[in-house]
């Protein structure tokens, strides 16, 4: 989308008068008139609940909209950017998505059952453009019908399609990187080509798809990575009780936790645990409950804690590189440094998080003083009203960062995608982009 194209902007007055007249068209009642919005901007508007079949919005921009209980039965939203919308159990049947962008959007309990989602092109000035795939990353298709649909080349990476059902489905070619397909029913969908790498795949007839071309490397399935914690010689209860004895006696009695490598996934909770220090590095924690764990100086590297919910967790000092935090909740957590005396000397200890992998996570009012996030992927992070004083951004990834009332004050950019925008209220130049 071109930044000199200009689109015409309604008010939400104006579109429910359109919208009515839609309802009136569909009942064939006098004065009705078929919604036609072609390239008309309706950032932050809603029509939740509004019958809309068979309307027409191409090339719309329908940003952080309220579309929930929305039909859109055959309708078309070709080349629409739907980021960051309200799309909770929205009628998509059938409808004319090619092209669409729906980037970090809700979609639970959806229906795309028959929809076409397969490339499209805008025009500019009469010329098309390279044909986009449909964009659905980040987004959460919790419980959506996509029977049938046609979604070869999309990308549904780090979306969370858990219970979403597939069977039939085209998805040659489709980016599912990160995706959560817990309890998925894929039936008869075609993976032919598609990247599933580091796919969530626990609960879902696997087998059903086979393997041929599809790349399953770093999948999760049912079939634990790594040894169970489960399955420990001596009881993980045991280790932790002397892992707190090692910490309390600065290591004279007790012995470390180190649990590199090992999958805590079957035991469900870590809630407000005590595991300073501990030795985890490449360890699965995906989907726990860890609300106030601490994990103080913990060496973490490379760690799976994709949708665990931290909130409130204290990591002060830990060291959390390429640890995965994709759609962890994190919400206030602790990422402070540590200072630490040695005798006379004394050592600083920022949290390090080099190489990490946030993307849609929840660091609302965290505080991250000197944290370090080089090369970090923090696309669409929340950072609103997060302490990011003397945080260091070199070569992270910042695309739709929420940074809307943090403190940045001394912290290092090399990037220009900073730009604060809220859920709420998205600017007219982020609209413009």
């Amino acid at each position: 989308m071109s930044q000199n194209e200009t689109f015409e902007k309604l008010t939400q007055s104006q579109l429910d008068g359109l919208v009515s007249l839609h309802e009136r068209f569909l009942s064939g009642r006098i004065g009705g008139r078929r919604a036609i919005l072609k390239r008309t901007d309706l950032t932050g508007l809603t029509l939740s609940g509004r019958n809309l079949r068979q309307a027409d919005f191409s090339g719309c921009i329908m940003r952080g909209m309220d579309l929930s209980h929305t039909n859109f039965q055959e309708s078309t939203l070709y080349a629409c950017d739907l980021s960051l919308s309200n799309l909770n159990e929205v009628n998509f049947i059938r409808a004319d998505l090619r092209g669409a962008r729906i980037e970090s959007a809700n979609l639970i309990g959806a229906d795309l059952d028959n929809a076409d989602l397969r490339r499209g092109a805008i025009t500019t000035d009469g010329q098309y453009s390279a044909p986009s795939c449909v964009n659905f990353r980040g987004a959460n298709l919790s419980g959506a019908r996509m029977l049938g649909c046609l979604a070869n080349n999309a990308d549904f990476s780090d979306a969370i399609m858990m219970q979403v059902n597939i069977a039939g489905a085209d998805f040659r070619g489709a980016r599912l990187c990160g995706a959560d397909l817990t309890g998925a029913e894929l039936n008869g969908v075609n993976l032919e080509g598609a990247n599933i790498r580091n796919a969530i795949l626990t609960g879902s007839n696997v087998q059903a798809i086979g393997t041929k071309n599809i790349d399953l490397s770093d999948a999760i399935t049912d079939k634990n990575v790594g040894p169970s914690v489960m399955n420990l010689i001596i009881p993980l209860a045991t280790q932790i009780a002397d892992h707190h004895r090692w910490v309390d006696t600065s290591g004279r009695e007790g012995a470390q936790l180190d649990l590199t490598g090992y999958d805590f996934r079957e035991i469900g909770t870590l809630k407000q645990e005590k595991l300073t220090a501990i030795k985890a590095k490449w360890a699965k924690f995906f989907g726990l409950n860890m609300y106030q764990v601490e994990l103080q100086s913990a060496q973490l590297e490379g760690a799976d804690l994709r949708r665990c919910d931290l909130q409130g967790a204290d990591f002060r000092g830990a060291i959390l590189k390429n640890a995965k935090f994709a759609h962890a909740n994190l919400k206030e957590a602790n990422f402070m440094p540590l200072l630490f005396a040695t005798g006379s000397a004394q050592r600083f200890a920022p949290c390090d998080l080099t190489g990490a992998e946030l993307r849609y996570a929840n660091l609302s009012g965290a505080k991250l003083k000197n944290a370090i996030f080089h090369g970090a992927d923090l696309t669409y992070v929340n950072f609103m009203g997060a302490d990011l004083r003397d945080a260091d951004f070199t070569g992270a990834i910042l695309d739709g960062a929420l940074m809307e009332n943090a403190n940045t004050e001394g912290a290092v950019f090399d990037q220009p995608a900073t730009r604060a925008f809220s859920l709420s209220s998205i600017t007219d130049e982020e609209t413009a982009n």
